[in-house]
């Protein structure tokens, strides 16, 4: 089987709708492949393949969200499915206690994207507007240190993947806003 479907982004849609219901896990979906996406290409990467790689990082997450089981059955179904050992273990190393170290910029791309594209989503639906347009780093940063604003996000998870990245938090921040704003109507910001 040819790889070019790992690539194909209707192909990787059609695997996150069938497993993800939840508007706001698709849209969790859709910000983080907006970032990976954006950085691809800030790197020269190969965008297709990175952005399916966040597009799927959590599609088991729905169905299979305990710690045993995510992202582990994602990972069986998608191997199921032919995908690549680099696309599988970049989508585990998301996962801190899945233990694969994030060798590749890849690995650590997704998981210095994952939990700031979810905590900018938090930041811009407490705008009047609703709308990451009117998100700025400062906002964020002050957001980061209310523990009980969106305190399911790991603000750790966020500065550990900024260092990993080797991007000063307040430009990996800047730099995913921008990434945002450019597909808002996607993310529904």
């Amino acid at each position: 089987m040819s790889s070019d479907f790992m690539r194909n982004r209707e192909f990787c849609l059609s695997i996150l709708k069938e497993y993800t219901k939840s508007d706001s896990l698709l849209k969790h979906a859709y910000a983080v492949e907006t970032c990976v996406r954006a950085y691809a290409e800030k790197f020269g990467e190969d965008v297709e393949y990175w952005g399916n790689v966040a597009l799927l990082h959590d599609f088991d997450y729905e169905m299979y969200p305990t710690a045993e089981e995510h992202p582990n059955k994602g990972n069986e179904i998608l191997a199921e499915k032919g995908f690549d050992d680099e696309f599988r273990k970049s989508i585990m190393s998301h996962a801190d206690y899945s233990n694969i170290p994030r060798e590749t910029k890849l690995m650590k791309t997704l998981f210095a994207c994952d939990e700031l594209a979810g905590f900018i989503t938090a930041v811009a639906y407490v705008r009047p507007s609703r709308s990451v347009e009117e998100v700025e780093v400062k906002s964020v940063l002050k957001k980061m240190k209310d523990k009980a604003f969106a305190r399911a996000v790991n603000r750790e998870d966020i500065t550990k993947g900024a260092e990993e990245l080797g991007v000063p938090l307040n430009e990996h921040i800047e730099f995913c806003i921008n990434a945002m704003k450019k597909n808002k109507e996607l993310l529904g910001l």
